[in-house]
């Protein structure tokens, strides 16, 4: 029986690049991104010992495992900046909406710096 492939080698190789381009995530959030080999890139989220991941989803497709892990830095940021105050009960976009303009170019700014050390292109 032969064994199925779900990524190619190019694909691989590009979501290789975007899981290191998002290197710094890993260390703000309990997330990691791991090659599964055959089956593609494996992002675990939330871990909670002694049981391990809450939460594991797999990507075959480097566009999509770099929007993935975009949306989770910035809300991860938009949490971090809002922790403890009454933006929160806003939400992430409230968060967001409610930062100055050039805080938010900031945070639109990191997206293309991610997606060029990652060599995707939107």
């Amino acid at each position: 029986m032969e064994k199925q492939v779900y990524i190619t080698e190019e694909e691989r190789a590009k979501c290789q690049k975007v899981a290191d381009a998002f290197a710094e995530l890993y260390e703000m959030e309990n997330i990691m991104v791991l090659d599964a080999g055959r089956y593609g890139f494996v992002e675990l989220k939330y871990y909670k010992p002694p049981f391990g991941f809450e939460d594991a989803i797999t990507f075959t497709d480097s566009v999509a495992l770099f929007e993935g892990l975009w949306e989770e830095w910035l809300n991860t940021k938009l949490y971090l900046m809002a922790k403890g105050t009454p933006l929160m009960e806003k939400g992430y976009k409230g968060v967001f909406e409610s930062l100055p303009e050039e805080k938010q170019s900031e945070l639109i700014v990191r997206k293309a710096d991610f997606a060029k050390t990652a060599e995707i292109y939107l």
